[in-house]
């Protein structure tokens, strides 16, 4: 467990590199520890070194252990980065604070439902499938600046900005600048881009957070 927390540092240290690299400010890329697959007791130590924002696939596992370490530690920012099925609207809502994966009419109705009924006010982002890939989830890039302007104008929805994740066969620096552009076209600030494998590139294409787990946690 010790061994996350050095991985930890050094991906800090490698973001704030391709940061400098990029000249971009230092701090203006926020790492998402991405928890999945590990409990409670592999993300403590991550959390008490100092780590607050953190990743999760589904929502079924997420209840199974952050209720517990968001009452422990409640300034600890919650992201729901896997697809979200539009009958666990009202549990993702409940939980999480940050949700990544918007993609379709539906989840926008179902969540515009909850966030009033809950009275939560919680960060959204839409999740383009930049590589048009029919087995991934994400709305296709020539629909998401009208998509963005739906959620805005029709359900009420502040969304904040973008999120992909490239093919895993292909560069994925096409997809980054991609996602850049269509984030300015609909006017969004924030960009959630690059993974373990290139979350130093997604750094120097503007990402604004990128989502890591094995470079912390190791693989499962």
């Amino acid at each position: 467990m010790e061994k996350s927390v050095e991985q930890l540092t050094l991906v800090k240290h490698k973001i704030g590199a391709a940061e400098r690299e990029a000249n971009r400010p230092d701090g203006s890329t926020v790492l998402v520890a991405v928890s999945k697959t590990f409990d409670a007791e592999h993300i403590r130590p991550v959390i008490e070194a100092g780590q607050r924002v953190f990743g999760e696939n589904r929502v079924q596992e997420a209840q199974g252990k952050w209720p517990e370490l968001k009452a422990d530690f409640p300034d600890i920012e919650l992201h729901l980065i896997g697809p979200l099925q539009s009958n666990k609207a009202k549990e993702a809502v409940a939980l999480f604070d940050v949700i990544e994966t918007v993609d379709r009419e539906k989840i926008a109705t179902e969540l515009a439902r909850e966030i009033e009924r809950q009275g939560r006010a919680l960060k959204l982002y839409v999740q383009v499938n930049t590589g048009s890939e029919p087995q991934k989830a994400g709305i296709e890039p020539r629909e998401a600046v009208a998509f963005v302007k739906r959620c805005r104008e029709v359900h009420g929805l502040a969304i904040e900005g973008l999120m992909c994740i490239p093919p895993a066969d292909e560069n994925p620096g096409p997809h980054f600048a991609l996602l850049e552009k269509l984030a300015r076209e609909a006017g969004l600030q924030r960009l959630s881009m690059g993974m373990s494998g290139d979350y130093e590139l997604a750094v120097a294409f503007g990402a604004t957070s990128v989502r890591v787990g094995s470079a912390i946690f190791g693989t499962r």
